[in-house]
């Protein structure tokens, strides 16, 4: 199989001749012959025109560019389809590829509209899933999996860079990756995988797949016996039980917990004294909150995932709201490890079925910390992470930071290529009563181009489409510290400092 450099020589022998390169027009590049490549469009689309398949509503805003339409097929079971969008003028010499979430079967054309917007040329994939919100298609299908969790993103990448060059008749100057919670975990699999492919990654909320097993645990936990249930129209009054615990361990009251790793509410003080009731919780239901924010263990004590953090509890639903595990959590048990659809999630058993599952995501969807030769190469790994997070355990994002430090060979350096950056109150890729807003490209930008590594970001949260507050976003452990005057809701008034 020939890729990398053996195609682009291809793609140069046929689309730019003998000589210099030059740059080719938009159709032609569908003339391009490349294996176990087929591209389907090739065309020029002009400003404010592009709409996605199905939709009447066009993006504005978006300048005019060559849109890339391929499918793409490393192994016999593949289908992989692929978008490539090129500026038809203004490119600013950069390329970005732009991941996904959950099973994939889609393309984030949000985030290939922003990259767009910014100068760059920019690709996304569908994971090889012709169908969004399922996983499976992975059902008896290995070369599948192997595609959603990492081939597609690097096949796609290949062929991008193949095309960009075609079509300008030069590389990137500069390659980016950017994307959160599937998207998250799609970055550091390439930076492992593959440490030369690009200069700076963005992984947001990275949903390690460790967390479906931790899903199962805490729906069999907390809904299994309708019992456990915490209705919704309780949350409120938890999370101001949260608040009152924890709100000011950072020394400053305003409804943000900057250090919820040194938060451990007592569920107990609201535990019903007489009948159930609106203000108060049952004693399975004290029982079911104290499990949510505990990591999940097995009967001997061995922890398998961290906590949802304290600051959670108004979107406690999306994994203790029953009456079933959703499916992005459950569907690597039933078409992954068992091979079948039938598979009854109530017989999850934590140290049996998350053995099962890790035995089948080994070496093909587990993140691995080694990423010694991504940061040899020179590269840059920016991570965040909301501690609002009600889909992925935050905690995780930590583990995996202070791994791959460790794991560099030079710990003390490691500051050097990556850092975590902890939203307080940010829900899962965003949302939440945290600052949620910022501009990560720029980031990772300044770091990579300019040797300026993020020492403080600042952050916004919106109400109604107007900012209601400012705050900056510190590398971790550092967190954000109140200097004791100004606006508690303008980040000029705040330091990084250690906790």
């Amino acid at each position: 199989m020939i890729r990398g450099w053996g195609l682009l020589m291809i793609a140069c022998v046929v689309a730019c001749g003998p000589g210099v390169l030059s740059a080719q027009s938009c159709e032609k590049l569908a003339n391009i012959s490349l294996p176990l490549v087929t591209i389907t469009i090739a065309q020029s689309v002009a400003g404010g025109k592009f709409a996605p398949s199905g939709s009447t509503d066009a993006f504005s805003g978006l300048p005019s560019f060559c849109r890339v339409v391929a499918n793409l097929k490393p192994t016999s079971d593949s289908d992989i389809h692929a978008e490539i969008w090129l500026p038809l003028t203004g490119w600013n010499g950069r390329y970005m590829a732009v991941g996904s979430g959950g099973w994939g079967g889609y393309f984030s054309y949000d985030q290939m509209a922003e990259a767009l917007q910014r100068g760059y040329a920019t690709s996304a994939t569908d994971d090889g899933n012709s169908t969004r919100g399922s996983g499976k298609f992975v059902m008896g299908h290995p070369e599948k999996f192997i595609d959603y969790a990492y081939r597609a993103e690097h096949e796609t990448t290949v062929e991008a860079k193949i095309l960009l060059r075609a079509f300008y008749g030069r590389d990137a100057r500069y390659s980016y990756w950017n994307g959160c919670s599937g998207g998250g975990r799609e970055g550091l699999l390439q930076a492992y995988r593959y440490p030369d492919e690009f200069d700076g990654i963005v992984a947001g909320d990275p949903a390690n797949v460790r967390r479906n097993a931790w899903a199962l645990w805490l729906a069999n936990q907390t809904f299994k016996d309708p019992a456990a249930v915490i209705p919704p129209a309780k949350y409120p009054m938890v999370h101001r039980v949260v608040l009152d615990a924890c709100d000011a361990i950072d020394g400053l009251k305003d409804g943000l917990i900057e250090s919820p790793e040194k938060c451990e509410p007592d569920f107990k003080k609201v535990e019903c004294k007489g009948a159930d009731a609106a203000d108060c919780l049952t004693a399975r239901q004290v029982q079911s909150a104290q499990t949510i924010t505990s990591p999940a263990t097995d009967a001997a004590g061995h922890v398998y995932f961290p906590r949802l953090e304290p600051g959670t509890e108004l979107a406690w639903a999306r994994l203790a709201g029953g009456p079933e595990p959703a499916p992005l959590f459950w569907d690597q048990f039933r078409y992954v490890a068992y091979n079948d659809p039938n598979w009854d999630w109530r017989s999850f058993d934590l140290a049996r079925d998350a053995a099962k599952a890790n035995d089948a995501n080994r070496d093909i969807d587990e993140l691995n910390p080694h990423l010694a030769p991504f940061a040899k190469r020179g590269g840059k790994l920016m991570i965040y992470h909301g501690w609002a997070d009600q889909q992925v355990a935050p905690g995780s994002s930590v583990e995996f930071f202070k791994s791959a430090a460790q794991a560099s060979g030079n710990p003390a350096a490691a500051a050097n290529w990556i850092r975590l950056f902890m939203v307080p109150g940010m829900g899962h890729c965003g949302g939440g009563e945290g600052p949620d807003t910022f501009d990560k490209i720029s980031v990772i930008e300044a770091w990579v181009e300019n040797g300026k590594p993020p020492v403080r970001i600042i952050a916004a949260h919106e109400t109604g489409g107007k900012v209601d507050r400012t705050r900056p976003l510190c590398p971790y452990p550092q967190i954000a510290r109140y200097n004791g005057s100004g606006s508690i809701d303008d980040a000029s008034n705040f330091r990084c400092s250690a906790q």
